[in-house]
């Protein structure tokens, strides 16, 4: 069988009538898809178990399984096909009850050749739009080979190519960005796509050891160096020796530090506390930060020669509230790694998800990250509701349209909605200055704003 990259579309036509059947055989003949044909409900469902279908095109009055049957079947199955009905006069009533069960369509017959193949062929539109998507994620996903990062967001999928642009380089990088926003993963991705993998990836939290001490685990030091020094060790900058060193908040660094930093990045070369020698290493340094070094250069608290050896290239990491649209994915992906034995939360209701995509996340992802944790230890019930969600965030009152969208899918407008909707907060509502932030024109932005009934 072909893979979903390179198979045709494939559509199913079901109907007990076989002058219908050659008539709509007739009508496709000519066009770019794999045509399959059914007399009967039963024997579609035969179809459907031993092909890959994309689309059904399904009578709705026929001898003992009659439309409405199979497509119940089909949307318990197979809920991915896009199912029409085909109905006679006086219908149509049956045919509403077909949308309400899920289909996505229902043609009235006698039909008209035009009408029908034009339906079918915007089914295969849509069908085309979705494997391309599909393609792109999956080659990012294939080239970028590393799961952590968690997000198809523009600026997720912009960050990862970034990463396998100047991974295999061995230049400095700095990464910028927000508490929580997940750099160590970054860091860890750029390691993984280094010519350095196979080597050691050490992190170093900068604020989290003491001034008193930081000498001694970067650059190790001789036994008697100090008291308590009762061995000698290498360092962590030379246990990084061929592989990488990640200084996570750089910034915390005191200036004495600085300079003893600098002068081994420049020299490729550490000196331990209390010894007479230098010692070669061949390390590559990733460093992060939150806060803004340029400033804390102007501040005389970052040394300027300092700053321009680690910011040979700067990654920006965005916050979680300017990338809204991967919360499913993470809420999923966590949902995943906490559950355990004997944990009935497996699942986040709609209403509670749209609370979380409405929240302004001040702790990026390890905020969402503990979250998830909590109410997974907490939980009761198989879904999370709004209600198991901290007081913080459940008493956010989501738009209805926020509720309504399906925001644990791949949703177009769920993500277009939520893109106005910063783009307005961020502009303090001026619509054309958010127009502009969005890349659209005005007019385009007030269609927009009358579709998603935003009254802002």
């Amino acid at each position: 069988m072909q893979s979903h990259q390179q198979r045709l579309f494939s559509l199913l036509i079901v109907d007990d009538e076989v002058e219908i059947l050659t008539s709509l055989r007739r009508v496709f003949r000519k066009s770019p898809y794999n045509i399959y044909t059914a007399q009967s409900g039963e024997s579609g469902l035969e179809v459907l178990h031993n092909n890959h279908i994309d689309a059904a095109l399904v009578d709705l009055k026929m001898a003992r399984m009659d439309g409405l049957t199979f497509l119940e079947n089909v949307r318990k199955q197979w809920p991915a096909i896009k199912v029409v009905i085909l109905t006679g006069y006086g219908g149509v009533e049956e045919a509403v009850k077909a949308i309400q069960l899920g289909a996505v369509d229902f043609l009235q017959k006698p039909f008209e050749n035009e009408s029908i193949y034009t339906r079918i062929n915007q089914l295969y539109k849509i069908w085309a739009l979705e494997q391309e998507n599909q393609r792109l994620k999956e080659r990012v996903q294939f080239q970028f080979g590393y799961d952590q990062l968690i997000g198809n967001s523009t600026s997720m999928l912009n960050l990862k190519k970034l990463i396998l642009q100047v991974a295999q380089a061995d230049a400095s990088i700095l990464i910028q960005g927000e508490t929580g926003t997940g750099k160590e993963l970054v860091a860890c991705a750029l390691h993984y796509h280094s010519k350095r993998s196979e080597k050691a990836f050490i992190p170093v939290d900068c604020g989290g050891i003491s001034e008193t001490v930081i000498g001694s685990e970067l650059f190790g030091h001789v036994k008697g160096a100090f008291t308590g020094a009762h061995e000698s060790t290498q360092g962590l900058i030379r246990t990084a020796d061929k592989g990488t060193l990640f200084l996570d908040e750089v910034g915390e660094l005191s200036l004495p530090m600085q300079v003893k930093l600098l002068r081994s990045i420049q020299e490729k070369e550490v000196r331990p506390v209390g010894a007479n020698r230098n010692y070669p290493v061949d390390v590559r340094f990733l460093a992060a930060t939150n806060r803004n070094l340029e400033e804390e250069v102007e501040q005389g608290r970052f040394r300027q020669d300092l700053y321009y050896r680690l910011n040979v290239v700067v990654l920006n990491v965005a916050p979680l509230r300017d990338r809204r649209e991967d919360i499913p994915l993470l809420v999923r992906y966590f949902l995943k790694q906490f559950k355990s034995a004997g944990c009935s939360v497996n699942n986040i209701s709609r209403h509670a998800l749209a609370c979380l995509y409405e929240y302004d996340w001040p702790g990026n992802v390890r905020e969402l990250e503990n979250v998830i944790r909590r109410t997974i230890a907490i939980g009761q019930n198989e879904e999370i509701m709004p209600d198991d969600l901290p007081e913080t965030i459940n008493r956010i009152k989501p738009p209805p349209e926020v509720i309504a969208s399906d925001l644990g899918t791949d949703s177009m407008a769920a993500y277009e909605l939520a893109a106005i909707r910063n783009a307005l907060v961020k502009c303090e509502g001026h619509r054309k200055k958010a127009a502009q932030l969005l890349g659209i024109g005005e007019a385009t932005l007030y269609r927009k704003l009358s579709k998603y009934q935003l009254g802002l």
